[in-house]
């Protein structure tokens, strides 16, 4: 009995001692204190320059490059219409086709007057009319010649550039009616398309004809669609400060349609700025602000800083930070400004 009794006493030492050694040879994480000396065991990195793009995001609607209302300016009945909604059409092609009798009897009447006039003007050659009578006809067939010439354009309606047709809103044997307000056609050019901007008046003289831009689509969220500053307005806005530009971009396959909601993204300028790490930037809860704690002779010291844009793996420093400056990246948890810190690769 001796012997079992010795047997636990030795079991329970060894289990207590390795214990012991669990408790105090683990490894630390950088986060803990040290033992002797109560420093915080951190990581650094330096701030550095870097180029950063100046760019802002803007909203716009889609729309055609070109727009056309295909409808006559007179009151004419409609004859034929030869396209359909969803039609391509080619500039030149007939697209509608008005009734022509107005056009059949204006012609009639315009030959009888040339006839007349021809007859009018021999008799003048020989003193049998005045001039003042031929010169009264002549008025009359200029009119009838305009009216003709007005007939023949509004009777065959052509397509006036490259396009689809999106809109149809009579159909054949219709009387058409100006007092409506709409067209038998509508027809867009939708390659290229283009978004409208209203961009504030400090951007002015950065925004020049050709300078890049890139659209974003809901419809197509993994698609970038790059394109060019058409146009840029040369007046202001004197009520909301900015200015227009005209953006276009290619569309040869139409995924991009007129009415489409748009992100537009443009690039002023690149500058070098001062950047660090995100890891070092942390938010005040509750707040908008943010800061980063900068070591200085084995103490951190807290800094309030104002970031811009997160470039990769870093924040743009726009004020609070200087080139050069080691900021801790690690061992951030519970850090208070003052305390000493012990750097460690």
């Amino acid at each position: 009995m001796k012997i079992k009794r010795y047997y636990h006493i030795n079991f329970f030492r060894t289990a207590i001692l390795m214990l012991s050694m669990i408790a105090c040879g683990g490894p630390k994480d950088v986060n803990q204190d040290s033992s002797d000396s109560g420093t915080r065991k951190v990581k650094t990195a330096f701030s550095k320059l870097q180029n950063v793009e100046q760019d802002l995001d803007f909203t716009g609607n889609v729309e055609p490059f070109e727009q056309y209302t295909i409808s006559p300016a007179l009151q004419l009945r409609i004859k034929k219409i030869y396209v359909d909604v969803g039609d391509r059409v080619k500039k030149g092609q007939l697209l509608v086709q008005m009734d022509p009798s107005q056009l059949i009897q204006t012609k009639a009447q315009l030959n009888n007057l040339e006839k007349e006039y021809a007859r009018l003007d021999t008799l003048f050659r020989t003193g049998s009319v005045s001039e003042q009578q031929l010169e009264q006809i002549k008025t009359e067939l200029d009119v009838l010649r305009a009216n003709y010439q007005n007939l023949q354009e509004n009777t065959r309606l052509v397509a006036p550039g490259n396009g689809i047709v999106t809109a149809r809103n009579f159909e054949d044997g219709d009387m058409y009616n100006m007092a409506l307000g709409k067209g038998i056609l509508t027809v867009m050019q939708i390659n290229p398309v283009q978004v409208n901007l209203n961009i504030p008046e400090r951007y002015y003289p950065s925004v020049h004809k050709g300078m890049p831009v890139s659209l974003r689509l809901d419809v197509y969220p993994d698609t970038i669609f790059r394109g060019t500053v058409h146009l840029k307005y040369p007046a202001l806005n004197s009520g909301s400060r900015t200015f227009t530009v005209e953006t276009l971009f290619p569309n040869r396959q139409e995924l991009i349609r007129p009415g489409m909601f748009g992100r537009i993204n443009i690039v002023f300028e690149t500058l070098e700025r001062v950047t660090v790490p995100d890891l070092a930037v942390q938010k005040q809860q509750g707040t908008d602000d943010y800061f980063v704690f900068v070591v200085n002779n084995g103490r951190v010291n807290r800094k309030e800083v104002k970031i811009g844009k997160h470039v990769g793996e870093y924040f743009e420093v726009i004020q609070g930070l200087d080139v050069g400056e080691e900021v801790v990246v690690e061992g951030l948890a519970g850090l208070l400004d003052g305390a000493k810190v012990d750097v460690i690769e």
